[in-house]
């Protein structure tokens, strides 16, 4: 049971790390510090894009619409953090049997 625990935990930092990533590349983007015509820039905009875009979907449809203010990032994050949360209070609670 440790091992799955610490394997999605492991999953969530990947996550954490690739939307971090996402949302400061749309920043860097948005402010025309890096350029889309970039094939490197590009790219890995297209995968995190790729790799993202599901999960925020899913999260955009339960959202009301905010406008331009995207907030399904956020919430993507919190969802983490909760999620980190529970998880380490179930190695917690399973490491004291």
């Amino acid at each position: 049971m440790d091992l799955l625990i610490r394997i999605a935990l492991l999953l969530l930092d990947v996550a954490w790390f690739f939307a971090i990533a996402h949302i400061i590349m749309s920043w860097l983007i948005n402010f025309n510090v890096l350029n889309l015509g970039q094939p490197i820039v590009a790219s890995l905009w297209d995968g995190l894009n790729r790799i993202l875009e599901p999960a925020y979907s899913r999260i955009r449809q339960i959202l009301p619409s905010t406008g331009a203010l995207d907030l399904a990032p956020l919430v993507f994050l919190l969802a983490i953090i909760i999620l980190r949360m529970i998880l380490q209070e179930a190695a917690i609670s399973a490491a004291m049997r």
